[in-house]
């Protein structure tokens, strides 16, 4: 028996990112992010400014901040999911969404907690905990779709070698 593992056939890893794209789930997403715009849209035009107007004034500067970062934070997810959506229905490449996709950011622009963000009104906070949910789901599977095996062990994984070097020795007669 020799020091170096016997050469092996790894097979390539599963994209799921790509098939998730297509699966139901991701229907599901778009469909979800695409009703909480709505939903955000709909409380930001009506019960949103009714409950701005009766906060004390630095409550109401952070309201108006955090309402501008969350309206921006789905706009951004609107315009991913759109242009997934465009791919899944054969509109554009993959290539074409990439290249697309460099305008759309995904990442940041979440509040944090704080005693501002505690004094907002309770509907605004749902939504954007809601919203930075969604945005860390779409963050993974733009990773996943875009950047395949961007996570995946190193091609000489010492793990792998040593199990390589074990099945050798125990497939010997």
């Amino acid at each position: 028996m020799t020091d170096e593992a016997a050469p092996h056939d790894t097979p390539a890893p599963i994209a799921f990112g790509p098939r998730y794209a297509h699966s139901e789930v991701f229907k599901a997403l778009f469909r979800e992010g695409m009703s909480l715009v709505e939903e955000t849209a709909a409380y930001l035009d009506s019960d949103g400014r009714t409950e701005s107007r009766a906060l004390p004034r630095a409550a109401s500067l952070s309201y108006a901040t955090e309402s501008m970062r969350l309206t921006t934070r789905l706009m951004q997810i609107a315009s991913w999911l759109l242009l997934q959506r465009a791919v899944n229905e054969g509109d554009m490449t993959l290539e074409q969404a990439g290249a697309e996709k460099t305008r759309v950011r995904l990442r940041g622009g979440v509040a944090s907690r704080s005693a501002a963000f505690d004094a907002l009104p309770e509907r605004l906070r749902g939504l954007i905990e809601r919203s930075a949910r969604l945005q860390e789901r779409v963050e993974r599977l733009d990773e996943a779709i875009y950047r395949p095996g961007h996570d995946l062990p190193p091609a000489d994984n010492p793990v792998l070698s040593q199990l390589g070097r074990l099945a050798d020795a125990f497939a010997r007669p």
